[in-house]
């Protein structure tokens, strides 16, 4: 009976697919309110069907009274009993309120106390089943120890008179099967908690991931378009000017539009890297595209390998900060083993963006456990800095 127990609640909370492992749909369980019964209740069906072996004696006890009408009405109540038992734990699964959740132990041991008058004491032989249904109510060790501990008493001092042996051995039946069974609940139910913690945490995870896709989408495009913007506007004057140098400048918006392009296909599939020299080389085409002057370090081997991609992370964003925003004519990049700087002589914090991008580069930089800070620059422009 118990292990059917356990394999069902097992079915009831599976869980499903969907985008990231332990996301999905979760069978009914304890405590929720599904109607009918379905194939999630099938297990505990058989074996309470099983454990009702046990009612044979009661019902010899019944067939062997001198009073046939009295043997009928007594299998007919034994009957009731066996099937208000069988319906109790998909009951209890459904009922929300706590207390109610009891109602079946009670109809129990009603319908016992109807055999009282047929059989007299040896209806305690049933009150086994009573203690599993209370042990099952999933109403707490407050509630549920006492009554089966009273249950339990009730059926020693009930028997006790004609056997103090058996009525002992009774009393401790009923009081290791139920508490078998309410260790048996508590298991399940701590198993369910632990999956739906489980499930909480891949939704997480998922969302995390999105927000990281997200921000690297942001920050690849917002970069790539900045530059492509800057270009075509200086192409569009070259045009106007007839100057033939026009033709470099499209074919340069052209390889930067593929760029971004595959940028974002890799980072979709998680594969794209980003390097503090691929990010200075890219910033110094971005200022040169914007008529700012770069002032790059011509070196990158001073920045520790497990920080070059959050170094171009930064040198990328706010490069980008600079040319949308600045109005700068000088930019600087300042690098060393301990940090990452980028300044400006532009039109300062009042004038610089807040918006997503250094938003998306704080949040960045903090899960990479570095800090970053903005302010005025000793250029008297912007200046964003990151230590690590």
């Amino acid at each position: 009976m118990s292990r059917s127990i356990v394999r069902d609640m097992d079915e009831t909370t599976s869980p499903g697919r969907f985008g990231a492992p332990g996301i999905g749909r979760r069978a009914p369980g304890f405590g929720r309110r599904t109607p009918g019964f379905g194939p999630s209740d099938r297990g505990w069906f058989i074996g309470g069907g099983i454990a009702l072996i046990w009612t044979f004696p009661t019902l010899l006890s019944l067939w062997e009274l001198p009073d046939l009408w009295a043997s009928i009405a007594g299998t007919v109540v034994e009957v009731l009993f066996a099937a208000v038992f069988l319906v109790s734990v998909p009951v209890i699964r459904r009922t929300r309120q706590r207390f109610a959740r009891l109602l079946p132990a009670g109809i129990l041991f009603g319908l016992s106390l109807l055999l009282l008058p047929l059989i007299g004491d040896g209806v305690r032989w049933t009150w086994t089943f009573v203690g599993v249904a209370i042990a099952v109510s999933r109403t707490g060790r407050s509630v549920v120890f006492p009554l089966v501990g009273a249950l339990s008493l009730g059926a020693f001092v009930v028997g006790a008179p004609e056997d103090s042996f058996l009525s002992a051995l009774n009393a401790a039946v009923i009081l290791s099967v139920s508490f078998m069974m309410f260790s048996f609940v508590e298991n399940i139910v701590t198993l369910e908690k632990l999956r739906t913690a489980q499930d909480q945490v891949a939704e997480l995870a998922a969302e995390r991931e999105r927000s990281r896709v997200a921000r690297d989408v942001h920050d690849i495009l917002g970069h790539s378009l900045t530059v492509i913007t800057v270009k075509a506007e200086l192409a569009g004057r070259l045009m106007d000017a007839g100057s033939p140098a026009a033709r470099n400048e499209v074919a340069q918006i052209e390889q930067l539009s593929r760029g971004a392009l595959a940028d974002v296909r890799a980072t979709v599939h998680g594969y794209r890297g980003v390097s503090i020299s691929g990010e200075l080389a890219a910033a110094r085409a971005a200022l040169e595209s914007a008529g700012v002057a770069a002032e790059l370090p011509g070196s990158t081997d001073q920045v520790p390998s497990d920080r070059r991609e959050l170094a171009g992370w930064v040198v990328r964003e706010a490069v980008t900060n600079v040319v949308r925003h600045a109005e700068a004519s000088v930019c600087r990049v300042s690098l060393d083993a301990r940090s990452v700087e980028v300044a400006d002589d532009g039109r300062g914090p009042s004038g610089a963006s807040s918006g997503s991008g250094l938003t998306g580069l704080r949040e960045r930089v903090e899960t990479a456990g570095g800090r970053m800070s903005v302010g005025r620059s000793d250029l008297g422009g912007f200046r964003v800095r990151v230590t690590w």
